[in-house]
């Protein structure tokens, strides 16, 4: 078996307005998770509370098979980041910070800098400040990927981003976890870009994981049902997961194994499964007097 690049077990975090609830989570060796929901349903919380700069209430993190706290600082080195509210100092151009990482991170390979910053046609004499958005997402994930991290933790780094840049990004990450000593965990709204190259999709909805999976087995297993109440009450209770109201009619997430006949399924997409997972009702909360919206 691959090593687990990232095993997180029982990660509970109290804020006043929200609780992150029992999050585990394993990534082994060589893969991308994709990691979804909507906003304010954990993502980033989830995401500091293992790099631990937001300070975990319960459970445990291990990085790259090592707990020990006096190896923190050494792990960092193998963690590359890009958080969308973080970023460099203002007047800071590509020259200047990778000076100053120069100084941080023990492997960290300017050559490797500069190549990518020329692939991302980022120009190194431009300050940070008048970069757009998404030119400062690749810098960010330039400075990431060059100190040789073997873990890349990502929040929505495709978001904001032209579908042309996003592809470039995607591109990078295949390369990336080509060895498979590394991995990427990154949550994204953008859930084409996880049909693209997720490995494994994790789906989080108010503090709790609501599904984890490998994508190919996902989008094989479940089925998107659409048809008439009368003939929703003739499928097989099991295989129903979630039900959606639509303008016409039911919508409802199946198991397409549960079903005797594939009639009226189609393959659902990552977004129609996270819709269905949030917004549908389970058959029993159907019953209860669910059936108005």
């Amino acid at each position: 078996t691959m090593e687990a690049i990232l095993k997180v077990r029982g990660l509970k975090k109290h804020y006043p307005r929200f609780d992150l609830h029992q999050i585990d989570l394993d990534l082994p060796g060589g893969c991308i998770m994709g990691f979804v929901g909507e906003n304010g349903a954990g993502k980033t919380t989830t995401l500091k509370c293992i790099l631990n700069v937001a300070g975990r209430d319960g459970g445990s993190v291990e990085l790259i098979g090592e707990t020990k706290p006096g190896r923190q600082k050494a792990l960092m080195e193998e963690v590359g980041v890009v958080f969308s509210d973080a970023g460099f100092h203002p007047v800071m151009t590509g020259k200047d910070i990778n000076q100053i990482m120069k100084g941080i991170y023990k492997n960290w390979q300017e050559e490797d800098f500069f190549g990518f910053l020329k692939r991302l046609k980022v120009d190194p004499c431009q300050e940070y400040q008048n970069l757009s958005r998404g030119t400062r997402i690749k810098l960010q994930l330039a400075a990431a990927l060059s100190h040789q991290p073997r873990l890349l933790l990502l929040d929505a780094p495709t978001s904001g981003l032209d579908p042309v840049v996003r592809d470039e990004i995607l591109e990078i990450f295949q390369e990336f976890i080509l060895d498979e000593r590394k991995s990427i965990l990154f949550s994204t709204h953008i859930t084409s870009d996880l049909e693209k190259i997720a490995d494994y999709v994790t789906f989080i909805h108010q503090g709790r994981i609501l599904l984890t999976e490998a994508k190919d087995d996902l989008l094989y297993r479940y089925g998107i049902w659409r048809g008439r109440q009368s003939e929703l009450e003739r499928l097989p209770e099991e295989a129903v997961l979630k039900v959606c109201v639509t303008g016409l009619g039911r919508s409802a997430l199946v198991d397409r194994k549960k079903l005797e006949s594939q009639e009226n399924v189609e393959r659902p997409t990552i977004e129609e499964i996270l819709l269905h997972l949030v917004k549908g009702k389970t058959a029993g909360q159907w019953e209860q007097g669910g059936k108005t919206e």
